[in-house]
């Protein structure tokens, strides 16, 4: 098909400070502050990624390693949820200790060069019990989430206890948090007491007096001293923004809430069509319907779709791709920070008594999430290709962050069920930018797409793509782009980064699947294309006085790419990890290949391809027995596990196959895990449990499948009976996966 696009007239953003709510400075100098489009450090566009991970939902041996994925995943900033029952279970007695350690997590991220948001409640929900808020709080003479002394000396206690944990360690101390959420969602969601039947019509109150109750905990966290740059409220649904909070959106297209009362199958959403969230008056087909003029604040995510729990009346296997296909649709619809929920997955603590701190529709322990890290460290999909976004939007921030959203006529109001209309957004100031194409669609299948034009009318004169893309996939394609002093008009693959070798710009670029890679530079530079064989393929492009190298990989390749110290670029398919003490590789595989940029990059034997450097490495294979596996009832079985589980692992996974309902591990009769039946493997991660077993069978229980259940009440005696006419519930398998670490050399 052939699109045709003006960018004349596309109007210049007004841009302009927020003032002193939404700045600050820390007592080396630096600055961070937020005008109506974007965030500022030292002046300069600073493009925010946030991932959520929640401290308190994993063992905090593993918190390091997983705040170094985030930051090689290319994440700058961390939330994290306080949930309030995590804290203070009884009225008056909180702990801080252990998992619920929040000060040692906050110092890991300073330690990691991470910016920190705090989500500090009283009410959160994250699919925590009562939404977060403490059971004592039910018996109270008062309503929660309203302004009444009783509540308000109670969140006072709270915000003086969170404070004091991170005291030091704002923004303005020298320390990384950088925002504080007052409440969450208020007037747009709340969560069920579970004090009473669990799933029942019995709420928690969600809220009704407006900006008032919003600026009245704002200003009592000031009073407590949580003091960061800026506070955040929720923008989505009813909730009220007041213009001294910073509102954060985000989107879900796999909502298992819908299910609640929904039987039927889930809609395709409108997560995947571009809209154009910095322009006053745009109605747009999502629920985007802000308190305030669009240009007047940015659009900034905090919740979009990292992941997505499997609820008990929805079971799904998430499409990883779902996830960057959404980061780039906001891209493109004007955000400038991405924002991701879950990031990092986790497993839920159990109460001091026993009780469960979860909500009921959920798994009782796992959270995994299905995140882009699941709940003990896995790398899935989505974090590898999230991560060449995140590269981009933190490499090209100046370039990206000031250009306004034009959208083709239309192309808002796509129908999510239409995958034959191609689906693209531009950001331009009429000269340069970006064409965003999206070809993923939820609850739909999309189409490889060939032979697609798009033509642009420019201040540069007329322009035109013609390409192909892969079902499924999505890309950024530049235009007029200025590399160092080198123009290049166009080209069909996308920008990833940009580095300096030996006081050279190195540009690095990927060519999508479904695509053939094509530059077109200014003048007599010309054309260069990739062959169709393309793994990894460097040039350089000369233009008068200026030269520039070029890097461009394969999807495949690019996916393996991480960023380290000294303008290194390392490939793996397995976890990069970079501190202090240099290259760690975390793997499922005893035998490694890794490629770097430059070929000579990790020093040592290496063999040369092309522009990169093959390094292979070995870890000492792990000597594990395998499982004993007994069946002891007709859905319960017991797992005996070798002496030496760990035996040099860093971590091994127990990977279950199973059919059933819902399954639950126990270790000494304490449930250590447990899984809604999706037909994907459960996996976990037994580090922390080793000693246990070395000396205790762990025990799994399948609750069945059930066909044509019926619950017989017919009895004078108040009996009840469940008759099922057919049970289908089985253990199939049960493997031990260990986890290498292998240490990487660090010339370079």
């Amino acid at each position: 098909m052939n699109y045709k696009l003006s960018l004349l007239d596309t109007p210049a953003k007004n841009l302009y400070p927020l003032g002193d709510s939404f700045s600050g400075a820390s007592p080396d100098g630096t600055t961070l502050s937020v005008n109506n489009y974007y965030m500022e450090q030292n002046s300069h566009p600073f493009f925010g990624v946030s991932g959520e991970f929640h401290f308190s939902r994993m063992e905090p041996g593993r918190w390091e390693d997983e705040l170094i994925k985030m930051k090689l995943g290319g994440v700058n900033i961390v939330a994290t949820y306080i949930f309030w029952n995590h804290h203070e279970e009884t009225e008056g007695s909180f702990d801080f200790t252990g998992r619920r350690d929040l000060r040692r997590f906050v110092e890991l991220c300073r330690k990691h060069g991470m910016y920190v948001i705090l989500r500090s409640g009283p009410f959160d929900h994250g699919e925590v019990r009562n939404g977060g808020l403490p059971d004592w709080l039910y018996g109270k003479p008062f309503e929660v989430r309203k302004l009444s002394p009783g509540f308000l000396a109670c969140v006072r206690r709270l915000y003086t206890e969170i404070a004091g944990q991170v005291k030091g360690l704002f923004f303005k101390d020298g320390g990384p948090i950088i925002g504080v959420q007052i409440d969450n969602e208020y007037m747009a969601s709340s969560a069920p007491w579970e004090m009473t039947t669990g799933i029942s019509n019995e709420w928690a109150f969600g809220g009704g007096e407006g900006e008032a109750y919003l600026l009245r905990l704002k200003e009592l966290a000031a009073e407590c001293g949580l003091c960061p740059v800026f506070y955040t409220c929720t923008g989505w649904g009813n909730a009220p923004t007041p213009d001294s909070m910073l509102p954060l959106w985000g989107g879900y297209a796999y909502r298992p809430w819908l299910f609640y009362s929904h039987k039927g199958e889930h809609p395709a959403t409108e997560q995947y069509i571009y809209q154009d969230y910095h322009k006053n008056g745009i109605i747009c087909t999502d629920d985007f319907r802000p308190q305030y003029a669009p240009e007047t604040r940015p659009y900034a995510c905090c919740e979009m779709g990292g992941g997505m729990m499997c609820s008990y009346n929805y079971r799904f296997q998430l499409p990883y791709k779902s996830v960057d296909a959404m980061a780039n649709v906001k891209l493109g619809s004007g955000c400038n920070f991405l924002g991701y929920y879950m990031y990092q997955g986790g497993s839920n603590p159990i109460g001091k008594n026993g009780q469960y701190l979860n909500e009921s529709q959920v798994c009782k322990i796992s959270y995994d999430y299905q995140a882009i890290l699941g709940e003990f460290g896995q790398v899935r999909e989505s974090y590898r290709r999230t991560k060449l976004l995140h590269y981009f939007v933190r490499s090209f921030a100046g370039e990206l962050c000031g250009l306004p959203t034009v959208l083709p006529e239309g192309a808002s109001q796509i129908d999510p069920s239409d995958t034959d209309t191609l689906r693209f957004a531009v950001r331009s100031d009429g000269k340069r930018g970006f064409l965003f194409v999206n070809n993923f669609q939820d609850h739909r299948t999309t189409h490889d797409r060939t032979d697609e034009t798009v033509t642009f009318e420019t201040a540069e004169g007329e322009l035109t793509f013609n390409f192909g893309l892969g079902a499924e996939e999505n890309c950024i394609l530049p235009f007029n782009m200025d590399l160092d002093g080198v123009k290049l008009v166009q080209a069909t693959a996308q920008p990833v980064t940009r580095i300096e070798r030996d006081g050279e710009s190195v540009y690095v670029f990927f060519v999508p699947r479904g695509m053939r890679g094509e530059f077109v530079f200014a003048g007599e530079s010309g054309v260069v294309t990739c062959p169709d064989d393309l793994t990894a393929q460097e040039f350089t492009v000369t233009q008068g006085e200026k030269h520039v190298k070029v890097l461009v990989l394969s999807r495949d390749m690019a996916e393996q790419m991480y960023i380290v110290s000294r303008n290194r670029l390392v490939f793996t398919t397995e976890a990069l990890l970079e501190d202090e003490n240099g290259l760690r590789l975390e793997t499922m595989e005893p035998e490694n290949t890794v490629y770097c940029y430059p070929a000579d990059a990790l020093g040592g034997e290496h063999t040369v391809h092309g522009p990169l450097g093959e390094y292979r490495f070995t870890a000492k294979k792990w000597q594990g027995a395998p499982i004993v596996q007994k069946q002891v009832g007709p859905s319960r079985y017991t797992l005996t596990f070798p002496e030496k589980l760990m035996d040099g692992a860093k971590d091994v996974l127990l990977k279950i196959e199973y059919t059933g309902d819902i399954a639950h591990a126990f270790v000494n009769s304490r449930m250590i895990s447990d899984n809604f039946y999706n037909g994907a493997p459960w996996e976990i991660g037994l580090r922390e449990l080793a000693g246990e077993l070395s000396e205790s069978e762990l025990v799994v229980a399948i609750t069945p499948l059930k066909e044509g259940a019926n619950v017989n009440v017919e009895s004078p005696m108040a009996g009840r009976l469940e008759e099922v006419e057919k049970l289908t519930a089985g253990l199939h398998s049960a493997e031990l996966c260990p986890v290498y670490e292998i240490s990487l050399p660090s010339q370079g």
